[in-house]
């Protein structure tokens, strides 16, 4: 049985594609700067090269096509035809307070998330492209929807309620809602298994550090604070986004230029963030290749990114109290080791000290790490996150009728001895090449 996830962006589409009865991938694979001019396809099949293919994708229903005629093709694919695929994830970013779970997707609930478009303007619609496409060409099997903001469904009314007039939560449903998490979902279970806790009742600090990035505060195993809101604009500095910003600036900025809501709405979604501060760089390799050859607003960009974190960092601590580990993850968390070092140097005073030699050492998305020196009271582990695989798990199980809400349901990858093959094979690899890596692997306690 093989299972299809397509994880759908404001301009990429990424997909896995997963043996079920084998617990092994496939094929992986992105279609990056869709809508934009250059589009092209990055493919990689078990046991081949990658390979990258151009292809013209002005939308996300072309971007789906490309993506099914490269694994069906005789050079490049890896299935015969799509009726072996008996089931297919989706990510979506914004379910509002209506889903609390993954849900199969119908008419109704294709509804329900494009009314809810205008929270999640550059995802969600994407993200309905993407279902609809694959609807199209696999019409006969269950198409199940992953929600970002299902995780943070169990925060507290103190944790997600604006300190605004309370009928706009009573009618137009304003509050905090969070996301990312299908990949705190992941990061968490793992983090339990790693420290040898039960899952409900460990306590963690989660830095999900990408292009998007937001911070999770876990309780007892459950999402009790994080920093995006209502939007995934709020709280980080982000690749272009602001994160957290006086209310009052866009007021201020529209009186002073002229600006309309929208367009206010655009540069502080797509213009700012480490890309407004540098003037012209979003991601981070750019941005510390300007600073090493001695771009001082580049290094500034660095600089009030960590110190943002570093602030959610100690404001969820004092809201937990206690911290089993803090954990690293994303794209910049996995392997952004400058970053991850401006971010933990002077915590020693809350009981966070990590190891420079260690934490520049780990480099992969093919291990967990604890990068953090014995005398740390609280580890710090890095592990690299695997939303495809939640996606996986939770589609078979809705498909067999077995799933339920994360409380109540148990993953593969919470067993002791979980293996996840793929990254297993390139981790050897890798040891062949930096056998010191396997000092810092974290292993199951």
């Amino acid at each position: 049985m093989v299972i299809l996830t397509l994880n759908c962006g404001s301009s990429s589409a990424k997909y896995q594609l997963y043996d079920w009865d084998k617990k092994d991938v496939l094929a992986v694979g992105v279609v990056e700067k869709v809508t934009i001019d250059g589009s092209f396809i990055n493919h990689k099949v078990k046991g081949k090269e990658e390979i990258t293919i151009n292809h013209d994708c002005p939308t996300h229903l072309e971007a789906v096509d490309l993506i099914i005629k490269t694994l069906t093709g005789k050079e490049n694919g890896c299935l015969s035809d799509m009726s072996v695929i008996k089931a297919v994830g989706h990510r979506v970013t914004h379910g509002g307070a209506k889903f609390t779970k993954s849900v199969i997707v119908d008419d109704a609930v294709l509804e329900a998330f494009n009314e809810m478009t205008d929270l999640s303007p550059l995802h969600n619609p994407a993200q309905i492209l993407g279902v609809k496409a694959a609807k199209k060409v696999l019409p006969g099997v269950p198409h199940c929807a992953v929600i970002d903001t299902a995780w943070h469904q169990t925060m507290p009314p103190e944790s997600f309620l604006y300190a605004v007039p309370y009928e706009w939560y009573e009618k137009y449903s304003a509050r905090r809602y969070g996301f990312h998490g299908t990949s705190f979902l992941y990061t968490a279970k793992r983090a339990a298994v790693l420290l040898g806790k039960d899952p409900f009742a460990t306590n963690l600090v989660i830095c999900h550090l990408g292009n998007g990035a937001s911070i999770n505060a876990v309780k007892d195993g459950l999402s009790f604070d994080t920093s995006m809101g209502i939007t995934p604009l709020e709280g980080l500095v982000m690749g272009t986004r602001s994160g957290d910003i006086d209310p009052a600036l866009p007021f201020y900025i529209m009186r002073k230029t002229g600006m309309n809501p929208a367009e206010i709405e655009s540069a502080l979604n797509k213009q700012s963030g480490l890309f407004g501060i540098t003037g012209k760089y979003s991601d981070r390799r750019d941005i510390q290749n300007a600073k090493c050859n001695g771009d001082k607003r580049a290094e500034l960009a660095q600089d009030i990114e960590a110190r943002r974190v570093k602030k959610y960092i100690g404001g969820y601590m004092a809201e937990l109290g206690r911290v089993d580990a803090l954990v690293f993850t994303a794209g910049v968390g996995e392997f952004a080791f400058f970053m991850r070092e401006k971010i933990l140097s002077g915590l020693e005073g809350v009981g966070i000290v990590f190891d420079p030699k260690k934490n520049e050492m780990s480099h992969t998305r093919n291990t967990e790490t604890c990068i953090s020196k014995a005398e740390s009271k609280i580890p710090v582990l890095i592990i690299p996150t695997d939303e495809e695989l939640v996606m996986t798990e939770d589609a078979y199980a809705l498909m067999a009728g077995t799933y339920d809400i994360h409380t109540k349901f148990s993953y593969s990858f919470q067993k002791k001895d979980y293996i996840n093959k793929s990254r297993a094979e390139g981790l050897q690899g890798e040891l062949e090449k930096h056998p010191e890596l396997k000092g810092i692997i974290a292993s199951p306690r």
